[in-house]
């Protein structure tokens, strides 16, 4: 799946939302990193696509929905100046739902905190953590209480099923912090794969972890700024589809006909 036009899920005059791979970069592109906003500016200037109001588009596509370097899925970018600013708005008001997939590695010993079911699979279940973030170590804390620069993180979660290594998870972002889902997984003792800088216990070797947005769903852009009845919903499934991947869409496939019955 490394052709781009192959993963964009969604494209209109005033956002485009990408099914990113991991290595790309959403926005502040380092040396050896992909940025996507620019391969995205050559996609999109191809004719067959919509096109932006000259006087209200951006140079590129700008992130809303940004994504770790190593995460993989849904990445929102806004095309215009309008959207931009209606965009931030409406995450910012938590008018966005986020659901994202993880494959972690099993805890060393059991956390208070995480309920594992004999079965694994488990009703959704809430974290609440105020996290710290560290610009100049990119890296974030969680904490059990607030403090200083800290801000309050919240996220739902639930097991879906397990490998025989690793544990499968679905998520929903209820807020956006930095390193948000890794700092709080981190906290409960449990590592997202392939991680090393949340503990996980090896690297991947395609140098991404097993993070992944799943589905995105927004309101649409009105050009009064306003909220929109009409909503935008994408879903990705992970650019790597590999046995690991296929056992969680499995197990996610089984839990979700169990509910259903």
């Amino acid at each position: 799946m490394n052709d781009l036009r192959s993963r964009i899920l969604h494209c209109d005059a005033v956002c485009v939302v990408v099914n990113k791979t991991a290595g790309e970069a959403t926005e502040g592109a380092g040396k050896g990193m992909t940025c996507l906003p620019s391969l995205l500016a050559a996609e999109l200037s191809k004719d067959d696509y919509p096109m932006p109001l000259q006087q209200d588009a951006l140079p590129l596509p700008t992130a809303v929905h940004r994504l770790d370097v190593p995460v993989s899925g849904c990445a929102l970018f806004a095309r215009t100046k309008g959207a931009l600013v209606f965009l931030n708005a409406v995450f910012s008001q938590g008018a966005v739902e986020k659901r994202y997939w993880a494959i972690v590695e099993p805890p060393k010993s059991n956390p208070v905190e995480v309920q594992f079911p004999e079965n694994i699979v488990s009703q959704k279940q809430e974290l609440v953590h105020w996290i710290y973030a560290d610009s100049r170590r990119n890296r974030s804390t969680a904490y059990d209480e607030p403090g200083p620069g800290r801000k309050r993180s919240s996220l739902r979660y639930s097991f879906v099923g397990k490998g025989r290594d690793y544990l499968f998870m679905e998520i929903e972002l209820v807020t956006g912090r930095h390193h948000q889902i890794r700092a709080q997984l981190e906290r409960i003792g449990l590592h997202i794969k392939g991680d090393l800088k949340y503990g996980a216990r090896r690297s991947e070797k395609t140098g991404g972890i097993r993070l992944h947005a799943h589905s995105l769903s927004f309101p649409a852009f009105t050009c009064d700024h306003s909220t929109s009845n009409k909503r935008i919903t994408v879903h990705a499934e992970p650019p790597l589809q590999d046995s690991l991947w296929q056992a969680f869409q499995a197990a996610k496939l089984s839990s979700y006909n169990a509910g259903a019955s």
